[in-house]
């Protein structure tokens, strides 16, 4: 048995309600998901307030306590990209609502000086391009967070999507080329 349908095998059982399986499935899927995370900001150009732990943190705290129907490796990984971008989501909703309350917080990058408030502004944007993208397509949408927030790679969303990697990586030019062309507007 592989390591992939051992821990599908796991995640199933977890879903059923094995406590033995989430025990056993913490350490596996916890360093993946971390793996994931830092992959994702990596590809980030901005300033990032919350670090991927904290991220990872949080969206596995939900996933652990939510009662779950996983059908494979993929769909939890799935699960935990999009709890993930509502978790990036959220707290640049908050820290936009914060910004009434007093000076922003300037961060020293490589590139230059970037605002806490420009991060969470294409944060959002961002969500609002992908969730106008879900009205076209949602495959298309369910593609882009895979790639933006759970780090996947092209060979990674073609296993997870079942189409070729070709495919793949066709569907995910133009996805890109249409939310970019939406963040210009």
């Amino acid at each position: 048995m592989t390591d992939e349908d051992q821990l599908t095998q796991l995640l199933v059982a977890w879903g059923d309600g094995d406590p033995n399986a989430l025990e056993q499935l913490t350490p596996l899927v916890y360093e993946r998901l971390r793996q994931l995370a830092q992959s994702a900001y990596r590809n980030e150009h901005g300033a990032q307030t919350l670090q991927p732990t904290a991220v990872v943190n949080e969206a596995w705290l939900q996933l652990a306590n939510a009662q779950l129907e996983l059908q494979s490796r993929h769909h939890f990984y799935a699960l935990a990209a999009r709890m993930m971008r509502r978790i990036l989501v959220n707290h640049a909703v908050a820290r936009k609502a914060a910004k009434r309350g007093g000076g922003q917080v300037m961060l020293t990058l490589n590139e230059g000086q970037y605002s806490a408030e420009q991060e969470s502004e294409e944060v959002l944007a961002l969500n609002e391009a992908l969730e106008n993208l879900a009205e076209r397509d949602a495959d298309l949408e369910a593609l882009l967070e895979l790639h933006y927030f759970g780090g996947y790679t092209t060979m990674e969303i073609a296993e997870a999507m079942n189409v070729s990697e070709s495919t793949a990586k066709r569907q995910l030019r133009f996805a890109r080329a249409w939310v970019r062309r939406a963040l210009e507007r």
